[in-house]
């Protein structure tokens, strides 16, 4: 990395040396939490293809035996970067929805708003996720692959409640939580392809209404 780039990406906060009095735990966590911040803002400036095991350990501030010590390789690091926070989005998906009661398009409406509310504030994990991701090899697309469960469970809840309210709506067809799913993804990530991250939001309710018609349509 050079000095260049090494002002671009702000250096972690190293522990303190010599005797910090530390567990080996403390040790190990404040070691992998800044190998993975180091990774992510590395791959949202330069890409995953242009960062290296060297450049995060330089930008970590760690030693090469504590960056093998976490992760097998590079992948690995990356794929703890695009795991690291899921769980924190989800929720908060969840805690929006819940304003809504029982009105299952109310709950989309306010979930859909937290989603992009969540990617929008976070630009540089919006980049390595929905850009630099799918470039990471085949272990990061199983990793995606999988990360996109909650969001067909949760579509599948809604629809189930959207029936229970009217209950003259079709069945739902098999293919749609996953055309859902995988066509948000693919505009969220050409958004973020083309700088428009800072304004995902404003398309919030083109993309609730499109996914009412497909939970509700025959």
């Amino acid at each position: 990395m050079s000095r260049d780039e090494q002002k671009e990406v702000p250096a972690a906060r190293p522990l303190p040396r010599g005797r910090h009095g530390l567990s080996p735990d403390t040790v190990r966590n404040s070691q992998r939490d800044r190998l993975v911040e180091a990774m992510l803002r590395l791959v949202a400036r330069r890409g995953y293809a242009a960062t290296s095991v060297p450049d995060v350990i330089a930008a970590a501030r760690v030693s090469r035996n504590a960056f093998y010590a976490q992760f097998a390789d590079k992948e690995a690091c990356f794929l703890a970067v695009c795991e690291r926070d899921l769980p924190q989005m989800i929720d908060s998906i969840y805690t929006a929805a819940e304003e809504a009661g029982d009105r299952w398009s109310e709950a989309l409406r306010l979930g859909m708003n937290a989603y992009l509310r969540w990617w929008q504030e976070r630009p540089e994990y919006a980049q390595a996720y929905f850009v630099e991701l799918p470039r990471a090899g085949e272990r990061a697309v199983e990793q995606r692959e999988a990360a996109y469960r909650p969001f067909l469970d949760m579509l599948e809840a809604l629809a189930a409640r959207a029936r229970q309210e009217d209950p003259s709506l079709p069945p739902l067809r098999a293919a749609v939580p996953r055309l859902i799913v995988y066509g948000t993804t693919e505009f969220i990530a050409s958004e973020v392809r083309a700088g428009r991250v800072a304004t995902l939001t404003s398309s919030a309710g083109d993309l609730y209404h499109s996914t009412v018609v497909l939970l509700t349509a025959s």
